[in-house]
């Protein structure tokens, strides 16, 4: 916290970085990731980041329970983890991924619908326009399926992970036309590499999302 002490930067979310997966089926992993979650959770209020980033379980994962018990246990232990997340005046963000990185959770709507089931404010979801290129049918969509519970966006060019505007043709007009109808006041970060230099590309990108934006 010291570093951060009469400096202008502030902590966003925090992407990940404990142990285990919640949908695990033996129980030692599915503790991992609580007792690790919860050290985070904790640096997180601390820092004072709005949240930490949480994926239920990847592909290489395995084993894991199948689908509606691993959806039935998920729901039991983020109940915990949301009411922990509170008490540290933070949050834990659910991040659907492509299918090509997880299977079990892939769409914005399928996370609003886990955080509404679980009906704390401490469990809230997240869109990443890079997942999103290749699992959702409509960006707008996508975001306003999110609703109250969207609490964080990640964005990268559409094509190949790297800094927007870097692919020919990225494009989220469709996207920010959603998140101005949630009056979304949290933030958009870049969760991307790069292929030019970044002194030029990033200005760049954030000439082009602003334009987008205004667009929307």
């Amino acid at each position: 916290t010291d570093a951060l002490k009469n400096r202008k930067i502030k902590v966003s979310a925090i992407c990940a970085g404990f142990g285990g997966w919640l949908i695990a089926t033996d129980e030692k992993n599915r503790k991992e990731c609580m007792d690790t979650s919860k050290v985070i959770l904790q640096a997180a209020g601390e820092l004072g980041s709005y949240g930490m980033i949480l994926v239920p379980g990847f592909n290489g994962q395995q084993p894991s329970l199948p689908f509606v018990e691993a959806r039935a246990m998920l729901i039991e232990y983020l109940k915990e983890l949301g009411e922990f997340a509170l008490q540290h005046k933070t949050a834990v963000i659910l991040e659907p991924l492509n299918r090509k990185e997880a299977w079990f959770l892939r769409q914005v709507a399928d996370a609003a619908a886990i955080c509404r089931d679980v009906d704390s404010p401490g469990i809230t979801c997240m869109g990443d326009f890079w997942h999103m290129t290749w699992e959702e049918t409509n960006d707008m969509g996508a975001f306003l399926s999110g609703g109250k519970y969207l609490n964080h966006v990640h964005i990268a060019s559409r094509k190949t992970r790297n800094t927007p505007g870097e692919d020919e043709g990225d494009n989220y007009v469709e996207g920010f036309k959603g998140l101005k109808m949630l009056n979304y006041q949290h933030n958009v970060s870049f969760e991307c590499g790069t292929i030019g230099d970044k002194k030029t590309v990033i200005p760049a990108a954030l000439k082009m999302l602003n334009e987008q934006w205004a667009l929307a």
